[in-house]
């Protein structure tokens, strides 16, 4: 269940290109973005590429992996999976799972920790997310 929301992030979408998939049904989309962001109430950049792939009719599956880095230059690496669809104006929303690994002690809280994120993107290029803590 969700948890202690953990911070948000606004930002743009920097990249995207197609790319072939396993076999000749699908194709695979690589997608990378920029955020500002606030995790644990503390202000930063976010940067990710996710990959993703539609595998059953209006099932999108993503895997991705990026940085946050803090204002004052700490930082720590991500890595995802979720699923998601495309909403009819083209909007693509995501819920996925993330887990960080750092070393700067004013991240140290995400260590270990089971990251949930609803992520949304539009055609336009805007990407935001909001984070929350896994609960068991």
């Amino acid at each position: 269940m969700l948890g202690e929301k953990l911070g948000e992030e606004q930002g743009k979408i920097t990249g995207r290109r197609v790319l072939p998939g396993d076999d000749y049904r699908y194709l695979k989309m690589e997608i990378s973005f920029e955020t500002q962001s606030t995790v644990l109430g503390i202000q930063g950049m976010n940067m990710g590429t996710y990959t993703i792939f539609e595998r059953i009719p209006g099932q999108l599956y993503g895997e991705g992996r990026g940085i946050f880095m803090t204002n004052d230059g700490k930082g720590g690496i991500w890595n995802g999976h979720g699923v998601g669809h495309m909403s009819e104006t083209g909007e693509m929303s995501f819920a996925a799972s993330v887990a960080f690994q750092t070393d700067a002690d004013s991240l140290a809280r995400l260590n270990g920790m089971l990251v949930l994120v609803e992520h949304h993107a539009d055609m336009q290029g805007n990407a935001r997310s909001t984070l929350y803590e896994w609960k068991a």
